[in-house]
């Protein structure tokens, strides 16, 4: 989540505060690992064959970025425009589900990697439903329809679902049951005291943001307060030697770029 965002979001947050069952332990028996957009090492990102990598490695959740169509059907895509990972150009929301099929998902600096249809929602889950958990990353879209197709699959105790608008937040309280919420920290939370000012009024299960916005100090009043930190590690250079300074952080989760590898590290720690 934007830093941008998280004035407007706390204002939502302290209208809006519902309790939400939990669905990440404080103190799991290891770490756990996101697979950040799916395992896109051999596939492009996003794709049903990236969620089938990230199964395969053994990773705990994979990051699904959630957006409309013109037509309101739910696409798995990162960007607001199609312009990055396919042929063509404009914004996701001015296709209709008929158009974004006919349209192909690559990798451009590895083309090898082959063409891939642009997933819709329902396709993931169906992929990962009994494999892996799901942090949803929800772009845009109708929150009803959403938690409906996660209901419909009995798959609400294996999802999160991280905040990126503060508009989104009375829609996704007023689902029943109200999902686990995952949201950024603001600049403004450096220690203790201002976490705990933070989370009276933010009442989220996870709290996720960069490695590089906590202290052991910092997570360990996270924790006491219930939550669990679930940190972003994927940058240009992310290797083992950076996923033991951040475990040293007392963090619970990482997302990663490179979920193969990181599972087998935390395996042999």
């Amino acid at each position: 989540m934007r830093h941008s965002l998280v004035s407007s979001i706390l204002v939502y947050l302290f209208f809006v505060q519902a309790p939400s069952a939990a669905v990440a332990q404080v103190h799991p028996s290891q770490l756990i690992v996101i697979a950040h957009r799916g395992d896109h090492t051999e596939a492009p990102e996003n794709t049903l064959k990236a969620f089938e990598d990230a199964i395969a490695t053994g990773v705990d959740y994979v990051e699904v970025d959630v957006r409309a169509s013109r037509d309101g059907e739910l696409v798995v895509m990162h960007d607001a425009t199609v312009n990055r990972m396919t042929q063509a150009s404009g914004n996701v929301k001015d296709y209709s589900w008929l158009e974004l099929q006919q349209l192909f998902v690559v990798d451009k600096e590895h083309p090898g990697w082959g063409k891939h249809r642009i997933p819709s929602l329902a396709e993931v889950l169906d992929v990962c439903k009994g494999k892996i958990g799901i942090y949803l990353d929800f772009k845009e879209g109708d929150i009803a329809k959403s938690w409906q197709l996660i209901l419909a699959r009995k798959m609400e105790g294996h999802v999160v679902v991280y905040i990126n608008q503060a508009e989104q937040l009375a829609g996704w309280r007023s689902q029943s049951p109200v999902p686990p919420l995952m949201v950024s920290l603001p600049d403004s939370v450096k220690n203790a005291l201002t976490y705990g000012n933070f989370q009276r009024v933010a009442n989220a299960q996870i709290i996720d943001g960069s490695y590089r916005d906590y202290t052991p100090e910092l997570v360990r009043a996270i924790n006491q307060q219930g939550q669990s930190v679930w940190v972003d590690v994927q940058e240009k250079g992310e290797d083992a030697a950076l996923w033991t300074r951040v475990h040293a952080l007392g963090v619970q989760g990482m997302q990663t770029d490179h979920p193969r590898e990181l599972v087998r590290w935390r395996n042999r720690k």
